[in-house]
């Protein structure tokens, strides 16, 4: 029987598999759609996959236990996808690329303060460092490094906010819930809290984009893949290993996307590309290894 650690490190490295991908079918779908419709439409699949799949209603909690649930639709679908996206027209993709990758701090401090109240080992900031030199490699493609405020500061409480997520879905998932209806609860807040942006922000829904085979097969991958199964595997992961001990496999999330843009965009794989992935990665390995090293000890004594 798989031990429970290692099977929640190996749903978080499968997840940032597909989650690393998934800037490529947002990227197609960008030529037809704004970054909202793509966001409300994406996870409105997810939300209609797991009601299909997952039919049995989950019962409404006491406040003190919905409120939870509540605060990761919010934060983890509504806020940070929204923060990111939105910080895309104010600063370069490059500086959002590097900001993002901050989550994992963010989730450990979360957890340290509000969660589990662990220290955090000198691993976990060694390796911090390590990944996000790789993230900045990835990201920029020159040495010309550019500061704005609005978009650099949005990008920054993106990041926070998925820490907050986080902590939300290991409180979450103390509570004994099946994680696909949890899941399936979070999407629905998260829907909730975009409406109020669509009377802001400029949402045109239009059916024929809907219709073309690219847009349909890229949503479809964005809202059952990335959405719905993959929101089920890492808020699973959370609650079977902890958010830091998750958080650092996001790490690996740029590294995926440069790999999978160089196989299927046929984009160029320079030295520092090649260098900032063995830095990632690298600094993911680092973060981790205490915790994959005692994983493996208690799956060998129990085996034994």
């Amino acid at each position: 029987m798989v031990n429970a650690a290692v099977l929640g490190h190996g749903l978080a490295a499968g997840t940032m598999l597909v989650w690393g991908t998934t800037f490529i079918s947002t990227k197609v779908l960008l030529d037809s759609f704004t970054p909202l419709e793509i966001l409300f439409s994406r996870f409105s699949i997810g939300f209609l996959a797991l009601c299909l799949l997952l039919p049995r209603r989950l019962p409404l909690h006491p406040w003190r236990e919905e409120r939870w649930f509540i605060g990761a639709g919010l934060t983890g679908v509504t806020l940070y996808f929204l923060g990111e996206n939105i910080a895309l027209n104010h600063t370069t993709a490059s500086n959002v690329g590097v900001i993002v990758g901050s989550a994992p701090f963010f989730i450990a401090i979360a957890d340290r303060l509000w969660g589990s109240h662990r220290p955090l080992h000198m691993s976990f900031f060694a390796g911090f460092i390590c990944a996000l030199t790789g993230i900045a490699l990835l990201s920029f493609n020159s040495l010309e490094i550019s500061f704005n405020p609005a978009g650099d500061l949005l990008a920054l409480a993106a990041s926070a906010v998925w820490g907050i997520y986080t902590l939300c879905m290991r409180r979450i998932g103390a509570m004994g819930c099946n994680m696909g209806l949890a899941t399936r609860r979070v999407f629905g807040y998260g829907l909730l809290g975009m409406l109020p942006f669509m009377y802001f922000l400029d949402v045109s829904f239009k059916p024929a984009a809907y219709l073309e085979p690219v847009n349909a097969a890229n949503l479809l991958f964005l809202g059952f893949g990335a959405s719905a199964l993959c929101f089920f595997t890492w808020n699973f992961a959370v609650k079977l290993i902890g958010p830091a001990q998750s958080g650092p496999y996001l790490y690996a999330a740029p590294a995926v996307t440069v790999t999978a843009a160089v196989l299927i965009l046929g984009e160029e794989l320079t030295l520092q590309i090649f260098c900032g992935i063995v830095l990632t990665m690298l600094g993911l390995l680092i973060s981790e290894l205490p915790h994959l090293k005692a994983c493996l000890k208690l799956q060998a004594a129990r085996q034994g």
